[in-house]
């Protein structure tokens, strides 16, 4: 039995499509809110949605949009007052299946849900067909609907099954961690340890003693034995995170450990003999490192049987809408507040935002914006990036790494808006700007030009 979403905040218009629909064979939900509606799309499997835009709190359209950004194929059908065509007309453009103008009859709205289901069953169809010839990868808490994070994903289902160690590459933020537990959680391995040590977090005298334990007396303060890492995560997955910081003392233990499976504790003459897979990232170019004697050939080599290179969230931008409806579901969860969705200009300047500090970084913004924002859609009064301009590189005097030349004008515009303290005008005279200019910039980069007082 097909479902059906109706959202319609009159309760006479709401009961009278229940009983209609039910009495067509369809199972129907309902609500009188968008807020309502998207927790019931959350806990059920729909397979339509009938809204009317006018809503309160979230409006229709705003409900259409996340909608869409959470499963773009969903077919959502609009209602609207006779006089608002140009609003369904804007629905349609934003992704609406179709739109049925009240007062409505019953059997036009008949006509066009059947008609729409139809529809969607062909593209489900032809889809399915799709992945059966190109399948898409998916992971728990993973975004990846850009192709660089496909690739990742695709690499992680053929390497997860092996006991090969992998290398993990990529900028500080980008989520090794997440792909690290990945390759664990579809491994054979899965139903044991999954054991994570940062080598920065820990001072490099400490280091060898974590990994690898120590007996007693070893050193002061030793009064007990204490088994490292490595034993902890036996029959498990170790994810050792910056292994480029890793002192050469340790490393001549590490690859020992690779190539024998065994060492002895700090302080011991037993050698112990563990079932460990290592999965080292990092965030430096370790082949720059061995050039300077810093890292060892041959632990690179070791290291680098399966090299993962994740991609910069700059260079993956179709993961940020999606990245940015996982960090808001999670954050409004945790603040108990009721963000719901964040508005299309304040996507499109995340979008536009050349993301020094990656995932991490634009999960900080978005926990920040869902702790001040006003209302239940972020806005781009509640994105607040950080707009000093990345220095420019003292060698050539050229555009910042990872920036290109639109991102660079985005941000020498928000600048010039923080300096005027918001005052359009002002940040024209200091980009040596017309007034006219500046709008049209503005317009690009999802900055409302709304009125003010010039000075």
């Amino acid at each position: 039995m097909q479902t059906i979403l109706i959202v319609e905040d009159e309760a006479k218009m709401r009961r009278l499509l229940e009983l209609n629909l039910g009495d067509d064979g369809f199972n129907t939900l309902s609500a009188e809110d968008a807020e309502t509606a998207r927790k019931l799309l959350r806990e059920n499997a729909v397979d339509l949605v009938v809204t009317d835009l006018k809503l309160p709190g979230m409006n229709g359209l705003e409900f259409l949009q996340a909608i869409k950004r959470q499963n773009a194929a969903m077919p959502v059908i609009v209602m609207t007052a006779f006089g608002s065509v140009e609003t369904a007309v804007e629905a349609m453009k934003a992704g609406a299946a179709d739109y049925v103008l009240k007062p409505f009859s019953l059997n036009e709205m008949r006509m066009v849900i059947r008609k729409e289901l139809d529809v969607h069953a062909l593209r489900e169809e032809n889809r399915s067909l799709r992945e059966a010839l190109g399948k898409r990868y998916s992971h728990p808490n993973i975004v990846a609907r850009s192709p660089k994070m496909q690739e990742v994903l695709a690499t992680v289902e053929r390497v997860a099954p092996t006991n090969s160690t992998v290398l993990l590459g990529g900028e500080s933020g980008v989520g090794k961690d997440l792909i690290a537990r990945a390759v664990h959680e579809k491994s054979r391995r899965a139903s044991g340890p999954f054991i994570k040590i940062n080598s920065t977090a820990i001072p490099e005298n400490l280091l060898e003693s974590e990994l690898f334990g120590y007996e007693r007396g070893a050193f002061t303060g030793a009064v007990a034995s204490k088994p490292g890492k490595f034993e902890l995560a036996d029959k498990g997955t170790l994810f050792l995170d910056e292994i480029g910081d890793v002192p050469s003392a340790t490393q001549v233990k590490l690859l020992r450990v690779l190539q024998e499976r065994e060492f002895e504790r700090l302080g011991g003459t037993k050698t112990i003999k563990v079932d460990v897979r290592l999965i080292a990232a990092t965030n430096r170019d370790l082949r720059e490192a061995l050039e300077q004697g810093t890292f060892r050939e041959d632990l690179y080599y070791r290291l680098n049987v399966v090299p993962i290179d994740i991609a910069p969230l700059r260079e993956r931008k179709e993961d940020i809408p999606e990245l940015a409806e996982l960090f808001i579901s999670r954050f409004d969860a945790d603040s108990g507040k009721t963000v719901s969705g964040v508005s299309p200009e304040a996507l499109q300047v995340l979008v536009n935002y050349h993301w020094p500090g990656n995932a991490r970084e634009l999960q900080n913004i978005i926990e920040r914006a869902c702790a001040l924002a006003k209302g239940t859609i972020l806005q781009v009064r509640d994105i607040h990036l950080d707009l000093r301009p990345a220095k420019m590189s003292a060698a050539n005097g050229f555009l910042p790494e990872g920036m290109t030349l639109e991102h660079w004008e985005d941000e020498m515009i928000k600048e010039a808006l923080r300096r005027a303290n918001g005052n359009k005008s002002r940040a024209a005279r200091l980009l040596g700007l017309s007034r006219n200019a500046l709008r049209y910039r503005l317009s690009k980069i999802g900055i409302a030009d709304e009125a003010e007082q010039e000075s």
